[in-house]
């Protein structure tokens, strides 16, 4: 039997307890915990009478340690998917720990204030080690590694798909078609269209902030930092089309040079319609995505967060979003001494999507892997003490079930991207 406490219930967390109720031998009994606890108890009764899952709801504020450590205490599980927003990682990590069950969660963590003088300090300090001006990265995290170990736990970190598969596949390449792996270049496509004029396919705090940061990669074993948006691809996606990419900063790059042996370049990009640009760009210069907080006739705002309240709620854009999405991997590298390049990927339809579980793609790409990697600790084909993040798990049992539930890839050989 396993029990799992499921804390969240935003577009990505429905996805996956959408997922976990149709995997019912595995997933025998979850509550669902979130802030609002009326959103879980909406998500039990629309699913209690399709599924042989026994699901509970309890409300809980994941930014105090103390009421998740009751939480958990009172629920007892087997393990805690954290699919809530990545300020509330450390908190749940610390309540796990002190309760001895396991963690995962689908992205790293970032600190939500840095303005408090500690927070301010470690953000500055990180910065400065590594060069950039802005970072997020693994590290607050994998900082937790010695106390899972002395515990027994285990803690998989990012189980989305970017970061998740995409590491998956790196592991994948490196296990079964390439004897050495010179490049990964990571392609994130949405060509999808939800018919707003401007609108994030999650949220827009953390979308927005991701692209208006400076964009950085992994070359001859340093970070290299370029302006936002400076660097400029194309490439002909498999059932979406020519889309215009551009280089962003993504946390999986940090792990991937660390766990990819004599990788000598990690690129990640991301595409993006002229549109979604030039509105993004207009509300960067009226300062609407600062995190800087403002008076405002007496009272302090967030512009960003201001913003997040104006924008379409990314949970709603799944009955009107059309087209594919296509996510997946380059590699460059040898095999039997011969040069060889290869493409893994997932091609994905928002309106199939929609059907099945009332999500748009870009929700359902990061909560089946959220399902699949909860899937992986509970069966113990993914079980050791401390914390990882998915490419040092073996791909193989995780790749099969992403053909099994709903994300099955592809493999194109001698992929073209035009550098």
């Amino acid at each position: 039997m396993s029990k799992v406490l499921i804390i969240g219930c935003g577009g990505v967390a429905s996805v996956a307890i959408h997922k976990c109720c149709q995997k019912s031998d595995v997933f025998e009994e979850i509550c669902i915990a979130s802030r609002t606890k009326s959103k879980c108890d909406a998500l039990k009764e629309k699913l209690q009478d399709q599924t042989q899952t026994r699901i509970t709801t309890e409300q809980v504020n994941a930014d105090h340690v103390e009421e998740v450590k009751a939480l958990i205490r009172k629920i007892e599980p087997d393990l805690v998917m954290n699919i809530a927003l990545p300020y509330q990682d450390l908190t749940i990590m610390e309540a796990c720990l002190a309760c001895g069950v396991s963690y995962m969660d689908t992205a790293n963590y970032e600190p939500e204030d840095i303005q408090e003088p500690i927070w301010r300090a470690a953000y500055e300090k990180r910065c400065k080690e590594a060069g950039f001006s802005a970072y997020f990265d693994y590290s607050w995290q994998w900082a937790y590694r010695e106390r899972f170990e002395k515990a027994g736990l285990t803690a998989l970190l990012g189980s989305g798909f970017d970061p998740g598969v995409t590491q998956v596949f790196c592991a994948y390449a490196q296990k079964h078609l390439l004897d050495t792996i010179d490049t990964i270049d990571i392609l994130d496509c949405n060509g999808g269209d939800h018919g707003y004029p401007f609108a994030t396919n999650f949220n827009p705090e953390i979308n927005l902030r991701e692209v208006s940061a400076p964009g950085s990669y992994w070359e001859e074993g340093r970070w290299v930092e370029i302006p936002a948006m400076s660097i400029h691809r194309e490439y002909d996606f498999d059932q979406v089309g020519r889309k215009d990419m551009y280089l962003l900063h993504h946390e999986e790059i940090e792990s991937l040079a660390k766990n990819i042996p004599n990788v000598r370049r990690i690129r990640f990009f991301m595409t993006f319609g002229q549109s979604y640009l030039t509105h993004m760009k207009c509300l960067e210069n009226v300062g609407l995505l600062s995190t800087e907080p403002i008076l405002y006739e007496g009272h302090s705002i967030v512009p960003i967060q201001f913003l997040k309240a104006l924008l379409p709620d990314p949970a709603s854009l799944g009955p009107r979003t059309v087209g594919k999405t296509n996510i997946g991997c380059i590699f460059t590298g040898k095999k039997d001494g011969q040069e060889k390049s290869v493409y893994i990927y997932n091609v994905c339809d928002h309106q199939e999507c929609y059907r099945e579980v009332g999500s748009q793609a870009i929700s359902y790409t990061t909560g089946v892997p959220a399902m699949i990697g909860a899937m992986m600790m509970l069966t113990e084909k993914w079980k050791k003490p401390g914390v990882f993040t998915p490419e040092e798990f073996d791909p193989d049992p995780f790749m099969d079930a992403l053909n099994q539930y709903g994300l099955p890839w592809k493999i194109q050989e001698n992929p073209v991207l035009v550098d």
